[in-house]
């Protein structure tokens, strides 16, 4: 006889797990900061603020936060001038952003004491 699965009263609703799975990508919170407090950014700006994050890897998380319609890349009609921005989707991120911020600052002080 197996064992039935009893409802876990705390699992988080499917939405919820969803934003950690694209908030906590690497490098995706940096991007959407980088773009928040910047605006607009070409590819190579944009690579200077996340730094650690190779070519490569960073060309992949824009074209994933582009399908989830937080990022836009707009090309120019009359240059190759290629821009990536938040949505207004990736602009409702901004209170989340701050709040992110909020909570570093009080507890990821780089100190190993809680």
């Amino acid at each position: 006889m197996g064992k039935r699965r009893m409802r876990d009263e705390t699992c988080l609703c499917a939405s919820f797990q969803e934003a950690f799975q694209i908030l906590g990508r690497k490098w995706n919170g940096m991007i959407i900061q980088s773009l928040l407090v910047s605006g607009p950014l070409r590819f190579g700006e944009l690579a200077l603020k996340v730094p650690d994050c190779s070519d490569r890897v960073l060309t992949a998380r824009l074209k994933e936060l582009q399908g989830y319609d937080i990022v836009t890349r707009k090309t120019s009609d009359d240059s190759a001038l290629i821009l990536y921005d938040l949505t207004p989707k990736g602009q409702d991120l901004r209170p989340v952003m701050e709040a992110t911020h909020a909570w570093a600052d009080k507890w990821c002080n780089g100190n190993d004491e809680a």
